[in-house]
């Protein structure tokens, strides 16, 4: 995983290992396609999740504070934002802007299916 993102060091929070890189450039957003990712979206409200697999998804609008379930502590991001969550994270999406996002799973730890 490459660190490129060192003018912004409070930009990753490893307590919860959700990795936020703050407007990411062009070439690095072209790097991974991002505009062939599927699209989501949610207005703003409450939502609990959890993540079966890693998501990295880049906002196009929005909002959200992202709460671990059993925690007060959290992490925000918004629109123009890269975002990495990890797998196996429970957490509540309090969205206070409604979201657009681009999102990806990452589906390398698929063991019953996998076809070499």
């Amino acid at each position: 995983m490459a660190a490129d993102a060192s003018s912004d060091p409070a930009s990753s929070s490893d307590n919860m290992g959700i990795t936020v890189e703050r407007n990411p450039s062009e070439s690095r957003l072209s790097e991974l396609n991002i505009k062939c990712w599927p699209k989501w979206g949610c207005p703003a409200g409450k939502y609990q999740i959890k993540y079966d697999a890693e998501e990295t998804c880049y906002l196009l609008r929005g909002k959200v504070r992202v709460y671990p379930k059993g925690s007060s502590d959290f992490v925000e991001f918004g629109a123009g934002d890269l975002v990495t969550i990890p797998k196996a994270l429970s957490c509540t999406w309090e969205v206070s802007v409604a979201v657009d996002k681009y999102y990806k799973f990452e589906s390398s730890s698929s063991s019953s299916s996998s076809s070499s």
